[in-house]
């Protein structure tokens, strides 16, 4: 829980289990000093990046008040965040949004889904309550790609492959190509395709970086099979969120506008810069032919199609609905962002349209 230091100060531990030179800790970085400019010092944030807690511990940790503030990946506790989960199991409709470049789409899908959540989806937010934790807002990276060992440019050359997935979405999605996937905790990436048990990675191209998976990358297919990953950013324990004054709750929230944009923003730049290392490194970069590009937009509109059946099976009633909903939001967002060129001009935009309204009086929301 937050430690008190001179003058009632409390210093929050911010668990986090991404590599320290990842985006989502760069963002974290970000939340903790504007919490503090915020609180005037008041309130601090300690971030411990791929310490404190790993990605699978942190729901438990932050239940159990192991970490004060803490990233979620809820598709790691399936049957804990169904609701949640159906709606991030439907980023791959971000295909749809031609229009939107591949940077941004990250950029968009994070303020949708946190919109939706803090506003209009109160089993969202009764998933977190029951895991003993405040729910304040989202991050996202940059749509998935395969990043593999060998090339994989080909129906053919897909069929049969193992792929690391990171959500129950991809792993349709492999099935559906006739590929294999593998669920595995990011954290236990790299030894697997190093030792041969795996041959892609389902994942963000700044995340393989993150992840120290450069070096075993040998070839990349940038366009497929797209969706993003979305984290619960700073979910508050929380005894820790009642133990904070209305105005400290309010600066909890514009660091998390802050830290969200500046995640944001480093996954949405950090895409070239991967490419370009793989390639210096004597990798090579491809775009996957017709067939493949085809197959994968068939699997997302069919997928979609069938989510709200799919989640309706596991109890989440409203599925449909929320569907229904959540997509003009997301539309809305996409807009919103077409012309951001900064992670500061993303932060205030976050703040005025987004976090800047969510009421935090209320210590048991």
């Amino acid at each position: 829980m937050a430690a008190l230091g001179p003058l009632n100060a409390a210093e929050l531990s911010f668990a986090i289990g991404h590599p320290p030179q990842s985006p989502a800790v760069k963002g974290a970085q970000a939340f903790a000093a504007t919490l503090s400019d915020e609180t005037g010092g008041k309130v601090t944030a300690h971030v411990y990046a791929l310490s404190l807690l790993n990605l699978a511990e942190t729901s438990s940790g932050l239940r159990a008040g192991l970490a004060d503030v803490g990233m979620v990946l809820t598709t790691y506790q399936s049957g804990e965040y169904p609701t949640i989960n159906l709606l991030h199991d439907a980023s791959m409709v971000l295909d749809r949004f031609s229009d939107l470049p591949r940077r941004l789409k990250g950029v968009a899908y994070a303020p949708a889904l946190a919109e939706f959540i803090l506003k209009r989806c109160p089993e969202c937010i009764a998933e977190f309550a029951h895991q003993n934790q405040i729910y304040t807002g989202a991050a996202a990276t940059t749509p998935y790609a395969l990043s593999c060992v060998r090339p994989i440019r080909t129906m053919a050359e897909l069929r049969g492959s193992r792929l690391r997935v990171g959500g129950a979405n991809w792993a349709r999605w492999a099935e559906a190509v006739q590929a294999v996937p593998i669920t595995m905790a990011g954290n236990e990436m790299l030894e697997a395709l190093a030792q041969g048990i795996i041959d892609c990675v389902v994942l963000s191209l700044p995340d393989v970086r993150g992840f120290g998976l450069s070096n075993s990358v040998h070839a990349v297919t940038v366009d497929i099979p797209g969706g993003v990953y979305v984290g619960a950013f700073a979910n508050v324990n929380r005894d820790t969120w009642r133990s904070l004054t209305a105005a400290e709750r309010s600066a909890v929230m514009k660091a998390t506008a802050q830290g969200t944009a500046v995640a944001n923003w480093a996954y949405s730049q950090g895409e070239q810069q991967v490419i370009e290392q793989i390639m210096a490194a004597g990798g090579e970069v491809y775009e996957a032919d017709a067939s493949m590009r085809e197959a994968s937009a068939r699997f997302a509109e069919a997928d979609l199609r069938r989510l709200a059946e799919l989640y309706t099976a596991q109890g989440v009633a409203r599925s449909q609905q929320i569907l229904d909903e959540f997509l003009p939001i997301l539309e809305q967002w996409a807009l919103r962002v077409q012309q951001v060129s900064s992670a500061e001009q993303l932060a205030d935009i976050y703040w005025e349209e987004l976090y800047s309204t969510v009421d935090v009086s209320d210590p048991d929301r």
